[in-house]
């Protein structure tokens, strides 16, 4: 796979929201507004470069046995950086995404690039996948969080679009307005990838999850 294709292919072949379905606690909690969605975004970029970069780079160091604790150890130091910075330079999105900064550590996305990816790439390659899953991350929040907040509130980064006069659908702001615009930008992109004759078959299996050798099952085991 060559460099552009790495970086590409986490932005809509494999989004890690939208087609892997990952991620999707704080995607449905904090983009009931845009800010809130690129903040989120930004800072679990951020993590996934880093993340992906140091273990690749440790990739032969680090003992089979231990190697889910080590990588969440990296990926913890990360979101504590991030979250330092954020308390810093930005309080406010510190305030608005409360929780769930932290909850990054846990995060489906980046703890399950580390094991499929960056544990058997070179660092390069490994970091350029963390900037393609980042981004494909980010640009369905923003998404998912610019249709919430327009349709919703009237507004889009806070700046008014829709006229006061005209009745907001406050539905969206909702928890089900939340899981509703997610299964529509689902649905899209595999109608967009029938159209484009690009749909990908996706296995179900154990073989997508970080923790499969800890628990003793095996690819394709139910």
């Amino acid at each position: 796979m060559n460099k552009l294709n790495i970086v590409t292919n986490g932005l809509v072949k494999e989004n890690p929201v939208l087609r892997l379905v990952l991620g999707t606690c704080p995607t449905l909690a904090v983009t009931t507004v845009a800010f809130n969605g690129l903040g989120m975004g930004i800072a679990a970029t951020f993590v996934l470069i880093c993340s992906n970069l140091v273990i690749s780079m440790l990739r032969n160091v680090i003992p089979g046995k231990v190697r889910l604790p080590a990588y969440i150890t990296v990926i913890a130091t990360f979101v504590s950086v991030v979250q330092m910075l954020v308390k810093a330079f930005v309080p406010q999105l510190d305030k608005a995404l409360g929780v769930f900064l932290p909850l990054i550590v846990v995060n489906c996305i980046i703890l399950g690039r580390a094991e499929m990816f960056a544990s058997k790439n070179k660092p390069l390659d490994s970091a350029l996948d963390g900037l393609g899953m980042g981004l494909g991350f980010t640009l369905a929040l923003v998404c998912m969080a610019s249709i919430r907040e327009i349709l919703g509130a009237g507004s889009w980064f806070g700046i008014t679009i829709i006229p006061e006069s005209i009745d907001r659908f406050t539905f969206m702001t909702s928890p089900a307005g939340g899981f509703f615009t997610f299964g529509v930008l689902m649905a899209l992109v595999i109608w967009l990838e029938e159209k484009t004759g690009k749909k990908v078959d996706r296995s179900i299996g154990c073989e997508g999850c970080p923790s499969k050798g800890s628990c003793g099952m095996k690819g394709g085991d139910e």
